[in-house]
């Protein structure tokens, strides 16, 4: 194992005194939309709403709800809560495989705030050690899993032509009004915490949207640079399809509140899930030009390392490999003198994989199709591995899309899930190619036959009543 796996297991050791379920993330990590006034502990439990009059009386109740202190309460008596199920279908494969929760733990873990947990009621308030926070969903992209509480562009799409046909994810943004940036009282709690939330976060994470469109990230770095925050670690998620000048304003920034000292650091993630026509397919408004562009002035100016996120999802499968040859490409490009053990890598990523919409899942896939591409990618990773090179894979990279190899070829969904998947992604996609005017059988032509699989579902079901 590498020094990282070893970290991350030491740490699992640790919380598994306090309870085999126990995840740090309930307590000291939160994503916070502040647009919609919803919270969740990470990105796998679907958010719940932050009730106003929660608020009102205290503003740390955008992270310290009465639901999530619930949800706590499971995890110190070793209870499951139902939200965090894809952790928990992580761990199922093995003792072996490691889980965002693990992950999370290890990258969390601090024993004098594990201490306060374990000493202190279940329902106290706590303030968090990493926070993510979207003030806004304005963004100039409309990427096909997203949602109109994320885009501001999908939000439009959407109003214009109304719910996609299919089962699974609707859509329907009739109860979707968020709110105005500058009459949000979810904001206004925020700066009302800022000023005790600021003294102990460690990272702040800004999400959106695009928060480089957002006035309230601008806002952010003006009141870092009038009243610094040396402990404190800010990352910004970014899709990298914006104005060049916007991204240059951005490391300008990034290096003048780094160079003073005003912040301890500062890192950057991008989304992708593949490469080429099949990536500008995936995530509307992305030109690959632009975006790399946009990668070398961030890294000339600021010198700093870039992380790419990788949503694995269903239209990744048979084209990965050309995604991870760029990473290499990347590394080798932009590389700086690493360390032992796998740090220092100027580009990183991560594989999660997507488990809703349900269209987008792998899991409708076929696996005796399909299970050969994930055993080539894995390949690739593996022969491309090596912690000691930082133009190369790591282990724990290889050991996190083993897992996502394994979880496809022996999990199963029942076959009616995987019928309404096959359904809705032959309806989704064919009125997804209409209204962007797109091709899926141009841009991924090697599933014309799963493709036509799923049109015939579809078909069969049109003759079908409801209850069928």
């Amino acid at each position: 194992m590498s020094n990282e796996t070893d970290r991350i297991q030491n740490v699992k050791d640790i919380t598994n005194t306090i309870s085999p379920t126990f995840c740090l993330a309930k307590w000291h990590h939160t994503t916070i939309y502040l647009h919609t006034g919803d919270t969740h502990s990470c990105y796998h439990p679907s958010p719940h709403h932050i009730p106003l009059e929660e608020i009102e009386k205290d503003p740390s109740a955008l992270h310290n709800t009465i639901e999530k202190k619930k949800e706590r309460a499971l995890m110190l008596i070793g209870e499951q809560p139902k939200g965090c199920q894809y952790c928990w279908n992580v761990e199922k494969l093995s003792d072996t495989h490691i889980s965002d929760r693990h992950e999370r733990n290890a990258g969390i873990y601090n024993q004098h705030r594990l201490e306060e947990i374990v000493n202190s009621p279940w329902d106290f308030n706590i303030n968090p050690e990493y926070i993510e926070l979207a003030f806004s969903n304005e963004c100039n992209f409309k990427c096909g899993y997203c949602h109109p509480m994320a885009s501001s562009s999908y939000d439009a799409e959407i109003k214009k032509h109304g719910p996609m046909p299919v089962k699974n994810h609707t859509l329907n943004v009739d109860w979707f009004k968020p709110y105005a940036e500058d009459e949000n009282p979810y904001i206004k709690a925020w700066w009302k915490w800022w000023p005790e939330v600021s003294k102990t976060l460690n990272i702040l994470r800004l999400t959106g949207g695009e928060p480089l469109m957002h006035k309230s990230t601008w806002n952010l770095f003006e009141r870092l640079k009038e009243d610094p925050k040396p402990q404190l670690e800010i990352n910004l998620n970014s899709n990298l399809g914006i104005k060049e000048a916007m991204v240059k304003r951005l490391a300008t920034n990034v290096k003048e509140l780094k160079d003073d000292k005003k912040i301890k650091n500062f890192k950057l993630f991008s989304s992708l899930d593949s490469w080429g026509a099949r990536a500008e397919y995936i995530r509307t408004g992305l030109k690959l030009d632009l975006w790399e562009k946009n990668l070398n002035h961030y890294i000339s100016i600021t010198n700093a390392p870039v992380s790419i996120m990788c949503t694995f999802n269903i239209l990744s499968v048979t084209s990965f490999t050309q995604f991870l040859q760029k990473i290499l490409d990347w590394r080798t490009q932009y590389q700086a003198t690493m360390n032992p053990g796998g740090y220092g890598r100027r580009i990183r990523f991560d594989t999660p994989y997507l488990k809703e919409p349900l269209q987008y899942d792998m899991m409708i896939l076929p696996k005796e199709e399909f299970l050969p591409h994930f055993d080539k990618i894995l390949e690739f990773i593996n022969d491309n591995k090596d912690d000691n090179d930082a133009t190369k894979f790591t282990e724990l990279e290889y050991q996190k899309f083993r897992r996502v190899r394994d979880y496809f070829a022996t999990a199963n969904y029942d076959e009616k899930r995987v019928k309404e998947g096959r359904i809705d992604f032959y309806n989704w996609f064919n009125e997804y190619d209409r209204r962007r005017n797109v091709n899926f059988l141009e841009t991924f032509p090697e599933m014309e036959n799963f493709y036509n699989h799923c049109g015939e579902l579809a078909e069969i079901a049109k003759s079908q009543p409801e209850s069928d």
